[in-house]
């Protein structure tokens, strides 16, 4: 009808944008960034077992044996929504929910393994835990790492948010030099500067 306004066409969702994010400088903001393109239709993109398993793969964890996927499943997706609630009110300056505060504080509590070295392979060392992860131990290590980002000045002071109004996805700058804008250049940075290209050749003819 005249004069009414219309949705906006709903993004085709592709197989690209489905991909788990291990960009994002946190552990904590790695679990945050498995949902995608938030400020509109959000894309889940560990929403079973296999991409769980994928997911722990990218971050370097290993989940203990008997572990039930599902319930770490709904444990990893609840601990995200809290995350995402304090991790970007350190940006906007909304007060997080006081069930997102209480939840991290109470994953917390979990003692995870203590990390030994490990030799890397290209030489130099790397931090491994010193056992698989139970889905307690694995929550309290997400939580923990969320607690340090927000609280550390250092890095909480390098936390943004992708310039894409499409995406949003948080992350950590790696400071020093030009602020970083866009989660990645050849994801939003490339997609902006094709945009941008477009809409110059459109002007000039």
């Amino acid at each position: 009808m005249d004069g009414e306004q219309r949705d906006a066409p709903r993004p085709r969702v592709t197989a690209r944008l489905r991909e788990l994010r291990f960009d994002a400088g946190a552990l904590s903001l790695n679990l945050v960034a498995t949902v995608g393109r938030r400020p509109g239709v959000p894309v889940e993109r560990m929403g079973d077992a296999a991409r769980l398993d994928a997911w722990c793969r990218g971050v370097g964890v290993v989940p203990a044996e008997g572990q039930d996927p599902q319930e770490t499943l709904r444990s990893l997706h609840a601990l995200r929504t809290a995350a995402f609630d304090i991790a970007s009110s350190a940006l906007d300056g909304h007060r997080p929910r006081p069930g997102s505060v209480d939840l991290v504080n109470r994953l917390a509590r979990t003692e995870p393994p203590v990390p030994r070295l490990e030799p890397a392979a290209g030489g130099g060392w790397v931090a491994k835990g010193g056992r698989a992860l139970t889905r307690e131990a694995l929550l309290s290590l997400v939580a923990r790492d969320l607690i340090d980002l927000v609280t550390d000045e250092a890095r909480s002071s390098r936390l943004s948010a992708c310039a894409s109004e499409v995406c949003r996805m948080l992350f950590l700058d790696s400071g020093g030099g030009r602020p970083r804008k866009w989660c990645s250049m050849r994801r939003c940075g490339n997609r902006a500067k094709a945009a941008g290209h477009r809409s110059r050749a459109d002007g000039r003819r």
